[in-house]
């Protein structure tokens, strides 16, 4: 999460196959309840081999391949399986197939990024020669590559930065890409520009390393993914991938609250028995880092009792009352989005295979900062100094969300993709504070209870991070799409699809001069109507966790949530034109006009 300026600087972080009857909506299905066993290594080869067969119908030559990179449940016993594209073994960076798997292996959809299509001797290539014949053997080695990744970081840091963990190196294929204007839009002036009016097309390949370094210097954690070519070491691309937010608790902003604890040995410990299984600790637990950039060991007390509800004062005792009160913070955010995806949507943890995480406070001194760090899978949040404990609900689900993304999406941390990344953990930073005031309990996500804007409580002078109706308010973020979205942070290029989420759960108004008019809908009524905050992060979830790919842009997500709302509810459902709706109103897509309303039923006689 990222605190721009005075802001949070917020580090790190498939269809299912229906026959959407048009005339009676399914009935909406709890996603992902349980946690299915993976598929064994025998049915993902099986799998590699249908979806090899399909080559030829694409226009690729046999040089073309899958690799299994991640998977996870799906619903009602299916598992999603995303499937790297390869080109003669290496892996074309942002090129993959997310596809449902029913529990005999077959495929019952694929969700694809085609940046592959212009390598080989097929009929796809239109790029010829150039590419027909790729070659895959680089001219320097990994650690030529990686040296080059660790000079850049070190330029901007000083020589004195170290390495938390070793840096990698992976040989692939690089697309680099352009944006180019459809033929209808070819005469449109810039500023009337739709973001259906352009598109992503691959301009050439490169033979590169992506190197991954995770390095800190003093209190300051530096990670980077950089490509760089494996021909003549220049750096063609970089980013940040730091995203970046039953004891009785004092809690710092939500009063008394209870927290789950264990006992044994004569101590209570900040671990959760309930939620979660594995991972460092066994179980969900909240550290101490005590001020320093490690995650420090488990909280501990000789009562069942913690915190005193109060800021942390700069300089005491982080294991006392006012030190435990950011531990309270953590493990109520940590329960509360917990349950919030569990029992609405079915999904455990942050990978859905209910593998425990862990949240490291009292991070370095006076730390602006709240971040998700995909070294250990873990969060770590400040004290603040310019701001409060950044403890606060969102901020904890905010964090959390870059979680959920990283293990299914992985949207790359740059571009519109990585205003997606962070939009997506925006919503469900809202969705988790939404939950948990309504008492963190039900199968459904309640309506009201939280603010729509991030971070409100953290800063001291009561101004949010973002506001998710109205994103250009920070002074910065857009409220709808445009040509330069791209060239933004990505906590600014998030704005467009927060504001997207308001609408379609929320509605918007057709008060010109007020925060919830869009001059993008031109359609009946002029005013949109929402669905309400359940259905509209079903639909975001589902879209995110089974049809997004990496290289994921505006454009593509407006398809994918659409596709989304047709398979919950309906082709023709009123929740499907919400989301066309919501996506015009942001210049992504035209607008349509809504159904009338229907007309209420009858009291019987």
């Amino acid at each position: 999460m990222k605190l721009r300026t005075r802001l949070l600087a917020t580090p790190l972080g498939v269809l299912i196959a229906s026959a959407c009857a048009a005339a009676q909506p399914p009935a909406v299905q709890s996603p992902m309840m349980g946690a299915p066993k993976l598929q064994s290594m025998a049915a993902n080869a099986a799998l590699v081999a249908k979806l090899a067969q399909g080559r030829g119908a694409r226009g690729l030559d046999n040089n073309h391949g899958f690799m299994v990179a991640q998977q996870h449940p799906g619903v009602q016993g299916t598992q999603v399986v995303r499937a790297a594209h390869t080109y003669k073994g290496l892996r074309v960076f942002g090129s993959e197939s997310v596809v449902v798997v029913d529990a005999q292996g077959a495929i019952l959809s694929e969700s694809a990024s085609p940046r592959r299509l212009h390598l080989g001797r097929g009929p796809a290539n239109r790029l010829g020669a150039a590419t027909s014949d790729f070659k895959v053997k680089p001219s320097m080695p990994p650690k030529a590559a990686i040296d080059a990744a660790v000079g850049a970081t070190l330029s901007a840091t000083g020589p004195d930065a170290t390495h938390i963990t070793p840096p990698s190196a992976e040989l692939l294929i690089y697309p680099v890409m352009k944006t180019e204007r459809v033929a209808s839009a070819a005469g449109k002036p810039e500023e009337e520009l739709n973001a259906l009016d352009v598109q992503e097309a691959v301009d050439h390949y490169e033979l590169a390393y992506l190197v991954r370094t995770r390095m800190q210097r003093g209190d300051h954690p530096y990670y980077h993914d950089t490509v760089v070519s494996a021909n003549d070491g220049h750096i063609i691309d970089r980013w940040s991938a730091l995203q970046t937010v039953i004891g009785v608790g004092k809690s710092q902003y939500n009063g008394e609250v209870p927290i789950s604890t264990t006992f044994s040995e004569g101590l209570y410990r900040m671990l959760d028995p309930e939620r979660g299984t594995g991972g460092t600790y066994g179980a969900m637990a909240i550290t101490n880092a005590n001020g320093s950039s490690s995650a420090g060991k488990m909280y501990t007390h000789t009562e069942n009792t913690w915190g005193d509800g109060k800021q942390y004062v700069r300089g005491g005792s982080t294991t006392n009352a006012n030190g435990q009160t950011a531990a309270v913070n953590a493990m109520w955010g940590l329960m509360n989005t917990y349950d919030a995806l569990k029992n609405a949507l079915g999904w455990q943890s942050l990978d859905g295979q209910n593998t425990a995480t862990y949240i490291a406070v009292h991070v370095n001194t006076a730390y602006d900062n709240a971040y998700y760090s995909d070294t250990c899978r873990c969060m770590f949040i400040g004290d603040g100094s310019s701001f409060n404990s950044l403890g606060s609900i969102d901020v904890i689900g905010h964090e959390m969300g870059h979680g959920v993304t990283a293990a299914t999406s992985d949207l790359v941390y740059s571009g519109e993709s990585g205003g997606l990344n962070e939009s997506s953990s925006d919503i469900g930073g809202e969705v988790v504070e939404a939950y948990a005031r309504a008492g963190g309990k039900g199968d459904s996500i309640p309506l009201s209870g939280n603010d729509w804007m991030l971070g409100t409580e953290i800063a001291r002078d009561g101004q949010p991070l973002r506001w998710m109706y109205r994103p250009s308010k920070d002074g910065s973020s857009p409220d709808a799409w445009s040509t330069s979205l791209k060239r933004l942070d990505v906590h600014y290029s998030s704005g467009p699809n927060n504001r997207m989420f308001y609408f379609l759960a929320m509605g918007s108004k057709a008060d010109k001069a007020g925060d919830y008019y869009s001059k993008y809908l031109v359609k009946s009524p002029a005013a949109m109507t929402g669905i309400g905050t359940d259905k509209a992060f079903r639909i975001w979830f589902k879209a995110n966790t089974t049809k997004f790919t990496s290289s994921t842009n505006y454009a593509d997500a407006r398809a994918k949530m659409i596709e989304a709302a047709q398979e919950l509810y309906g082709a023709d459902s009123r929740e499907a034109i919400a989301v066309t709706r919501a996506y015009a109103a942001i210049n992504v897509g035209a607008d349509v006009d809504e159904p009338a309303a229907e007309p209420p039923a009858l009291a019987a006689n």
